[in-house]
């Protein structure tokens, strides 16, 4: 149900429409459906969204999470009547969420520019590799090569062997929350201009943005971080441990932490 009398959250006067697919727009618009956003999502006529068939167990249950609180559609984008019919959708909207390859929405003549004739105060919400310009705008973007070119993959694994992946699509959920922090600011800055804006997230520089201090380490002191492993070096207790009775993980990485934790 997505009748604003059943939704609940601070964003329930919001419609969105989403496009795109798999994860790095539409945890977008997932954490938007949470706050209580109507989501209305554009799937392609007879396959959908491939997500419905990702996951494991009886049945796909990763669909039923990413796709949760939001409406289902189809139109086929490629074609002359589907654009139509979603830029009406989108003529009533406060924002549209999209994770092509850049150029494709200005192929259908639905880039910003186009969109913003009908809908002056429309937030347009972009997510793809490498942004939106600069010379891999065009390249297809996937989490483990975001995560690789932003320096995560380099940190994760042991010390000893190749690096590792953190066993979740990390770069695609970061991108889109990024998408959906900058999204929630366009909108304030609509209520105070009545201007809407373009929101560009990139998997590779969401990845970038929380990697810590390694960037002026390196700069400032020629320093390279290298993989650890399961361990933060030189912070302690704040690693796993082998006990008698299995594996534990402390978490007590400041004097005070230690003390109560001892105690």
């Amino acid at each position: 149900m997505t009748d604003a009398s059943v939704r609940k959250g601070p964003l329930t006067d919001i419609r969105l429409i989403e496009m795109g697919q798999l994860s790095a727009g539409p945890f977008c618009g997932q954490l938007m459906a949470d706050m209580g956003a109507d989501v209305v999502k554009v799937e392609p006529p007879n396959q959908g969204d491939p997500m419905r068939e990702w996951g494991r167990g009886d049945y796909p249950l990763w669909w039923s999470v990413c796709a949760r609180n939001k409406r289902c559609v189809t139109a086929n984008l490629r074609e002359a009547e589907g654009q139509e019919l979603v830029k009406r959708l989108i003529a009533s909207a406060d924002m549209v969420l999209e994770n092509f390859r850049p150029g494709t929405m200005e192929r259908w003549g639905m880039g910003y520019e186009d969109l913003v004739k009908i809908n002056p105060g429309i937030i347009m919400i972009r997510v793809s590799g490498y942004g939106q310009t600069g010379p891999y705008a065009k390249r297809a973007g996937y989490a483990a090569i975001g995560e690789a070119m932003g320096g995560m993959r380099y940190l994760c694994g042991e010390p000893d062997r190749q690096p590792s992946r953190a066993g979740l699509s990390i770069g695609d959920t970061l991108a889109a929350t990024f998408a959906c922090n900058g999204a929630l600011a366009a909108l304030h800055h609509r209520d105070r201009t009545g201007e809407g804006q373009v929101i560009d997230a990139s998997i590779y520089e969401s990845v970038l943005n929380v990697m810590e201090a390694t960037i002026p380490e390196y700069v400032v002191s020629n320093y390279i971080r290298e993989r650890s492993g399961a361990t933060l070096p030189k912070v302690a207790p704040s690693n796993t441990y082998d006990c008698s009775d299995g594996i534990f993980l402390i978490a007590a990485n400041q004097d005070t932490v230690f003390k109560r934790f001892c105690e």
